[in-house]
């Protein structure tokens, strides 16, 4: 057996499935650690949100302009003083309870406008955000017996939401500093000072923790929204028997078409797939997160929400929620989306690229003739709107 050689065994290949991160730090703590600090998350949906809720919420001041003295100004039933009584007991502020001046409450609300848009936009973010969150809080507390789900959710995202790098993407903020990138490729600047830079990069890994932590909390509020909602409904017994629908479609105060009400409640088996389908789809909502199923949970959400904006009148409400549920959406989505897009628009006719365009306006096609110095076939220029000549080919006979 003086022949046999032992060939030593190579170590097996690293899977290149798992996550590099996840590799160099091992343990589900270092994993969770490094996920947080290494980089800002799910940047295109925070900016979505953060124009969704600019956008609902400026909606919904001009919708109320019209009463907004009887809802939140001196002319309000529940006035200023009785706001105050009840700030005492609760704990809230709002800063349209400083003064019962008409002209001060007619500034705020000018105000409150330009602050939405601005935030709808991104302009400043890290400021307005606030602002934006000063502003919802001041409205809700002042006039809290006339809120509804929608104005609940849209105050606890705007507080989130200022505490996020919500202006990274698709805002006024990320365009400036994009023209000003590109100013500063061609300038020669000085190089700063090591302490600066070690301050910038401190200041960059705290806003990344502060981003990534109020990121989850979103989720998180948004999934225990859902599950509690759906648990809650599981003990009713118009749930269980699927009757519940019927109830809400017969009651007067969500009834903004009562013939849309009443035309929906007289299919009854509709009625109870949906009120099973709502719960199903609640009480399942965060354990379908972290896989594909999602996708088709969401579309079945969003047509839930639509339909509950129409039918029952509930607008504000709906469109929070929409919304929200954004946040669960990844990056790569809301990336591909401007390409998708453009294929859409190309695929419809509706959108040509300035190169076809061109090419369309002229056509070249080859001459019927050869020039004597031509080393080339020639091309003709035809104009837009002719047709083109059908290029023929001669056969010469050969002499000789």
């Amino acid at each position: 057996m003086g022949n046999d050689h032992v060939v030593p065994q190579s170590p097996p290949a690293p899977d290149p499935s798992r996550d590099s991160t996840c590799r160099k730090s091992p343990g589900t703590v270092q994993c969770l650690v490094t996920l947080v600090t290494k980089r800002p998350v799910s940047l295109y949906a925070v900016s979505v949100l953060r124009a969704g809720y600019g956008l609902l919420y400026l909606l919904f001041l001009l919708r109320e302009f019209p009463h907004r003295q009887e809802i939140w100004g001196p002319s309000s039933p529940w006035t200023p003083a009785l706001a105050q009584q009840l700030f005492d007991q609760t704990g809230w502020s709002s800063v349209l309870a400083l003064s019962d001046s008409r002209a001060y409450f007619e500034l705020c609300y000018v105000l409150a406008l330009l602050t939405s848009t601005l935030f709808m936009l991104g302009w400043r973010t890290r400021a307005v955000s606030v602002l934006f969150a000063v502003v919802v809080t001041s409205f809700h507390a002042r006039s809290i017996f006339m809120t509804d789900g929608g104005d609940n959710l849209i105050l606890l995202m705007a507080v989130y939401l200022a505490f996020t790098a919500c202006g990274r993407r698709w805002s006024l903020d990320a365009r400036r500093k994009r023209l000003k990138a590109a100013r500063a490729d061609g300038a020669d600047g000085r190089p700063k000072p090591l302490l600066l830079l070690q301050l910038g990069e401190v200041r960059s890994a705290a806003a990344t923790v502060v981003h990534n932590c109020a990121l989850f909390v979103m989720a998180a509020e948004v999934c225990f929204l859902y599950g509690s909602a759906g648990l809650y409904k599981v003990q009713g017994g118009s749930w269980g028997n699927g009757t519940a629908l019927h109830y809400v479609l017969n009651l007067e105060l969500f009834q903004p078409w009562p013939a849309l009400s009443h035309f929906a409640d007289e299919h009854t088996i509709l009625i109870a797939i949906a009120t099973y389908t709502t719960v199903l789809l609640q009480v399942a909502f965060p354990f379908v997160l972290f896989g594909r199923l999602k996708y088709p949970v969401l579309i079945m959400l969003l047509g839930m929400h639509i339909g509950i904006a129409v039918i029952m009148g509930l607008p504000l409400f709906s469109g929070a929620m929409i919304v929200a549920d954004a946040v669960f959406l990844p990056d790569r989505f809301y990336s591909s989306l401007p390409g998708l897009c453009r294929g859409a628009a190309q695929r419809t006719g509706m959108w040509r690229p300035a190169a076809a365009e061109r090419a369309a306006s002229t056509s070249t096609v080859p001459s019927q003739g050869r020039h004597p110095d031509a080393t080339g076939p020639r091309q003709q220029t035809v104009p837009e709107g002719r047709e083109a000549p059908v290029p023929t080919t001669e056969v010469t006979p050969s002499r000789g």
